[in-house]
């Protein structure tokens, strides 16, 4: 189980808004394969456990697709343990790359945002 930096563990039904996790998506699901390959259920699993809520595989595995088409992906299919085969994703270096940048930036925009929220006063330890 994982403790949320909100302080609670498990946070299950996180509501948050849904163009937020629009949003973030793509790189949290790029973040969840940085550990290695793994498969959509495994990845919704791991957002969810970390206070994302439920994600959709309606939602992700058209992105995952999107980024196995942009290189950013690649995909293998593995037998199952005495079920069906599962499609395992894992990051490429230009997936990698552009998880970096996408955190990197993602960051400064929460950084400028609560530094505007907070009426222009700095926030510690963040800069923009």
């Amino acid at each position: 189980m994982t403790v949320s930096p909100l302080g609670s563990s498990s946070p299950e039904g996180a509501d948050w808004p849904s163009d937020w996790l629009r949003a973030t998506l793509g790189f949290l699901a790029l973040h969840a394969l940085s550990a290695g390959p793994s498969y959509g259920y495994a990845i919704i699993n791991e957002l969810e456990r970390h206070g994302f809520g439920t994600i959709k595989g309606g939602t992700l595995y058209p992105l995952l697709t999107r980024y196995e088409a942009a290189g950013m992906v690649t995909t293998e299919w593995r037998a199952g343990d005495g079920g069906p085969g599962r499609k395992y994703f894992a990051l490429t270096d230009s997936g990698r790359s552009e998880m970096d940048r996408l955190a990197s930036d993602w960051r400064r925009f929460t950084a400028l945002s609560n530094f505007y929220l907070d009426d222009g006063q700095p926030t510690k330890g963040i800069t923009t």
